[in-house]
């Protein structure tokens, strides 16, 4: 049974669903890429935070102390006062070339703890390079890619068949030939639908 993921490494949710995806099977993950804003700037601006606030108004607060109260749950440090949202593009390349090292769940723990937990710029070559060292690869190898356009038709590909398969927002979780469901749910109801039928 195929059991992939569709994520964005700068969505605090898909933070929270790999936690509990992990606690709900020991089944391998295909991580596959989902650009949430594919025109975001390279450069970081406001933090999510911020940008939580001009979305929300007087509800932003609230909402922003919501994701971080889920993710302590989840055992996961949320600092959307630090995280600065910026274009995945080369993340998602990075963690596609993760995944050609069989290394694609620690490249996506990297990512993720860089970015939501020590407000890292993930659009930043070096920041990018130094993540993906910790995670297993090989640093020249990161470098070429990020001086290339390695793997950038494979990013395009796999948000093109996201839309194609109806996912809509992240984590989309895809079971087989399945349709797409929230990867952020309870891990009894996650245990259930992972669990294939004797």
């Amino acid at each position: 049974m195929k059991v992939e993921i569709y994520a964005d490494v700068i969505c605090p949710w898909c933070y929270i669903g790999k936690r509990r995806v992990e606690a709900a099977t020991t089944r391998t993950v295909t991580w596959r890429s989902f650009q949430l804003d594919p025109e975001a700037p390279a450069t970081p601006g406001q933090t999510a935070a911020e940008m939580m606030s001009r979305w929300w108004g007087d509800q932003a607060s609230q909402r922003v102390q919501h994701i971080k109260a889920v993710g302590r749950q989840d055992s996961l440090e949320l600092n959307l006062e630090l995280a600065r949202p910026v274009n995945t593009f080369d993340a998602h390349r990075v963690l596609h070339l993760a995944k050609d090292h069989g290394r694609q769940d620690e490249a996506w723990e990297a990512m993720l703890r860089g970015y939501h937990t020590e407000g890292r710029d993930i659009a930043d070559p070096d920041t990018l390079t130094d993540l993906a060292t910790q995670a297993g690869l090989p640093r020249t190898e990161i470098q070429d890619l990020l001086t290339s356009d390695t793997h950038a038709q494979t990013v395009q590909a796999d948000n093109a068949e996201a839309r194609e398969r109806g996912v809509t927002g992240v984590p989309s979780l895809v079971i087989g030939d399945g349709k797409p469901t929230s990867a952020v749910r309870p891990v009894a109801d996650l245990r259930k639908l992972l669990t294939p039928p004797e």
